[in-house]
């Protein structure tokens, strides 16, 4: 979503923050290129979705420019832990720079809604675009390529449910905890932290790290019953239940 005005100055990074993948680099010091902040957590499924976009504009558009940084914030006091952010930002294959938040002083800075959440500024460090939850990546990757003076196609989606034309069901609501019982989604996902083994539908899945874990996968969206149990070392803090697409044939008014 294109910014309401242009004279929203991007918030400055608090001092002495703990930076991966780059030393540290104040805002100020971004003037004279585009500089989009992605707000992250590992822990949450989300990240899983709309990493893919951002590590291609990362690669995309770096060298003409574009200051791509990642802000660390989670609501998990497990990838608090430095240690933990550092592994599972590797793991996940991220190389651009990464901020951790873990007090969210960058997160109350910019006054943020939730992850995702991206917000893109142009050379004069005004606020040019932003938005908040999955999805709009071609409208960001446009906003990025008009900043550059570049033109291209965009990322291809991922996705089928990342096409702003896709219709969505909305999903059951997310619970704390192992979820047994009926749901409707597109995705299931636990929140996990620990090692050991959880069951789902009678089958065995390892924990090994901090994070999402994917327990089911459906083309569209779908009504089931989840019987998901957390063995001995596992701890599930959430599953959660993402949207799919909506059955052939159904009409626009009982999506969104």
């Amino acid at each position: 979503m294109r910014a309401p005005v242009d004279t929203i100055p991007a918030p400055p990074f608090p001092p002495k923050m703990t930076w991966v993948n780059s030393t540290a680099l104040p805002i100020h010091k971004q003037r004279g290129r585009p500089v989009l902040v992605e707000f992250f957590d590992v822990m949450r499924h989300h990240t899983q979705r709309t990493l893919p976009y951002v590590t291609a504009w990362h690669e995309r558009y770096a060298e003409a420019g574009l200051r791509v940084i990642g802000v660390h914030c989670t609501a998990f006091d497990v990838a608090r832990d430095e240690h933990v952010a550092r592994a599972a930002i590797e793991r996940l294959g991220i190389t651009h720079p990464v901020v951790l938040d873990p007090a969210l002083e960058i997160w109350t800075w910019y006054a943020t809604r939730g992850v995702p959440s991206r917000y893109l500024f142009g050379p004069e460090l005004k606020l040019f675009e932003y938005h908040h939850g999955e999805g709009g990546y071609a409208e960001t990757e446009r906003a990025i390529q008009e900043l550059l003076g570049i033109e291209r196609d965009p990322v291809p989606f991922v996705r089928p449910q990342d096409d702003p034309d896709a219709l969505l069901v909305v999903p059951s609501e997310d619970v704390e905890g192992a979820h047994r019982g009926p749901y409707e989604a597109g995705e299931v996902w636990a929140i996990t932290s620990g090692t050991g083994e959880m069951t789902v539908d009678g089958r065995t899945i390892a924990v090994t790290e901090p994070g999402p874990v994917l327990l089911a996968a459906h083309e569209e969206h779908t009504a089931g019953v989840l019987d998901l149990v957390a063995g001995p070392g596992v701890t599930v803090h959430a599953t959660c239940f993402a949207a799919g697409l909506a059955p052939e044939g159904a009409r626009p008014g009982e999506t969104v």
